[in-house]
């Protein structure tokens, strides 16, 4: 689930989300929905920490749509996907005279917020300037823009998201908020993966009806280092491979006992055999339609069946 449109224009503006709900019945789950709901409530600054893809901008976005601002559009601000020496200008704003080039002053982040909410995501990641500056704007509840000393006052609440070590060094300034990894939490597993099947298929069309007895299994058994991301970007593949019917351990890529672990040119040359099996399927072996649904060149495609060997007669009516 990342943020940023470009350099030019790292903030971008969401309302509320399909899917804001949040999936998980394990307590240290249910602990961290409980402080975002009790967050919701105020305007305090709130800081959502956990490892990269155990949906912290999720719980964030969730807090927005509780709260009572949730009315005025989110600005998110990715601090990973802007160069660090543009975090200032970009947050703060830029006074007009600090770039002559520039016809006029122009507003940062903070400005566009307004009434609303700034999410910083991966606040972690802010030059230390940056940091010390949205620091300075908490405490003293004004900003002001690069080049001018002038001070406005700051009316968007903030909110952001980092690794687990941001809040040792961002201090007291924020509230907080911890989510576990994946890992940590294993009775959300199959929940969470219950929720983005129906939500692909969703998507993609289908009719998947849910999953195998192995891959409920191995689905358990996964370490999901990448969390629940890596969660929903398997089930998404897997969707897209198997089409309709219940998704096997196979089309998730899950490991199984006693199977020998393959090369990578051997699990890519299965996998793109699985992705033309499934797409030429769902497609009676329309070859044009297959391609569109894989968004590649009708040629590019045909190239990727030759290779595989599938003979897409077989799927025809």
């Amino acid at each position: 689930m990342t943020d940023t449109q470009g350099i030019s224009s790292p903030a971008q503006q969401s309302g509320r989300r399909r899917g804001d709900r949040i999936v998980g019945t394990s307590s240290v789950m249910r602990e961290s929905v409980d402080q975002a709901t009790r967050a919701a409530r105020s305007n305090a600054p709130v800081l959502i920490s956990g490892p990269p893809g155990s949906g912290r901008g999720h719980l964030a976005r969730s807090v927005h749509a509780w709260s009572g601002r949730s009315s005025v559009p989110l600005v998110v601000f990715s601090a990973s996907g802007t160069p660090g020496d543009q975090h200032l200008r970009e947050l703060l704003g830029v006074a007009g005279s600090a770039e002559p080039l520039v016809d006029g002053t122009r507003n940062g982040a903070l400005d566009r917020a307004a009434q609303g909410t700034l999410l910083i995501e991966r606040i972690d990641r802010l030059v230390d300037d940056a940091q010390r500056a949205i620091a300075q704007a908490i405490r003293q509840q004004s900003f002001c823009r690069v080049g001018d000393s002038e001070a406005i006052p700051l009316r968007a609440r903030i909110l952001a998201t980092g690794d687990e070590d941001t809040h040792a060094r961002l201090g007291g300034d924020f509230e907080t908020i911890s989510i576990p990894a994946l890992s940590e939490r294993m009775e959300d597993i199959l929940p969470l993966a219950a929720h983005f099947l129906a939500e692909h298929a969703a998507v993609d069309g289908s009719e998947a009806i849910g999953f195998t007895s192995d891959a409920r299994r191995w689905l358990v058994e996964e370490p999901w280092r990448g969390n629940v991301r890596e969660l929903s970007e398997r089930i998404r593949l897997a969707v897209r491979l198997a089409g309709d019917g219940a998704i096997s351990a196979e089309a998730l890529m899950l490991a199984t006992e006693g199977e020998e672990v393959p090369s990578f040119k051997e699990a890519k040359r299965a996998f793109e055999t699985r992705y033309v099996e499934g797409l030429l399927r769902r497609c009676n072996g329309n070859i044009s339609r297959a391609a569109r649904l894989a968004k590649k060149d009708r040629k590019d495609f045909y190239d990727v069946i030759r290779r595989t060997g599938v003979d897409p007669a077989q799927f025809r009516p």
